[in-house]
């Protein structure tokens, strides 16, 4: 009986130790995945944020919209940079290499724009799809007399463009307009009580871009997983370079669409 006790008693010291010593491992192997995937990401982020800093360092625009894409391509630069630079997380670098992209995209609108070839096609951003495009020329006035055009075309009119995406939430469409009237949303992840009557009165009905609805209801998708404090990680993001300037310059003195409720 003794015998069979310490038999007994070995069996589940042994049984113990190769469990907790597996368990180790496998917590180890998952360290060592997720170190790889971070790497990955990391690299994958790189090598846009190289790709945008090369165009934007060899590149000027040669008109108003032309070289306000570059503007815009150029701080996407340096957010990319910045989150790149803080990014400790798959999904920080995950969010850095959606800036780079971003000013990619901005750069292949100013390389249009002057007639040159836009060169391999880019993949498309978080939320591009469901966000649409402009499809014509829209202009709506504002209580202050003041107007936002948009247009699928770039002029000296409309110089500012959009590659369309997700901004806190909301889809803004594709295409080129006379002010970046999605810019407050941009910089503090919140739309203002108005913009569901801007959007409305801009978009109802224009084919090829999300209705009013869907607006409203917004979408975060993945991204919206990644939670203001992961934008805040990307370093001042739209706080500062030429993205602040164009904000406090165009939109100055309160942008709040000129709607009242």
């Amino acid at each position: 009986m003794n015998l069979l006790l310490l038999l007994a008693l070995c069996g589940g010291l042994y049984f113990l130790f190769a469990s907790n010593n597996g368990q180790g491992g496998s917590r180890k192997q998952i360290e060592q995945r997720e170190q790889v995937q971070l790497q990955d990401a990391l690299a994958d982020a790189k090598r846009w944020t190289d790709r945008l800093g090369s165009q934007v360092l060899n590149l000027s625009g040669n008109d108003a919209a032309s070289t306000q894409a570059m503007a815009d391509a150029s701080e996407r630069f340096n957010a990319a940079s910045a989150g790149l630079a803080e990014a400790r997380t798959v999904k920080q670098a995950m969010l850095a290499r959606e800036s780079a992209l971003e000013g990619l995209h901005y750069v292949n609108a100013a390389r249009e724009i002057m007639g040159m070839p836009a060169g391999p096609a880019l993949p498309e951003l978080e939320g591009q799809r469901q966000a649409g495009r402009v499809t014509e020329e829209r202009t709506v006035r504002q209580e202050d007399g003041s107007t936002v055009t948009a247009s699928p075309h770039a002029s000296s009119q409309t110089p500012h463009y959009y590659p369309g995406g997700m901004v806190a939430g909301r889809p803004v469409p594709a295409g080129w307009y006379s002010t970046a009237w999605w810019a407050p949303a941009m910089m503090t992840g919140m739309w203002a009580a108005s913009s569901m009557m801007f959007y409305s009165a801009m978009f109802a009905g224009m084919a090829g871009t999300p209705s009013p609805a869907e607006f409203e209801a917004g979408d975060m998708g993945d991204m919206g997983d990644m939670g203001a404090g992961d934008m805040g990680d990307m370093g001042g993001d739209f706080g500062g370079g030429d993205f602040g300037g164009d904000f406090g310059g165009d939109m100055g003195g309160g942008f709040d669409f000129g709607f009242d409720f």
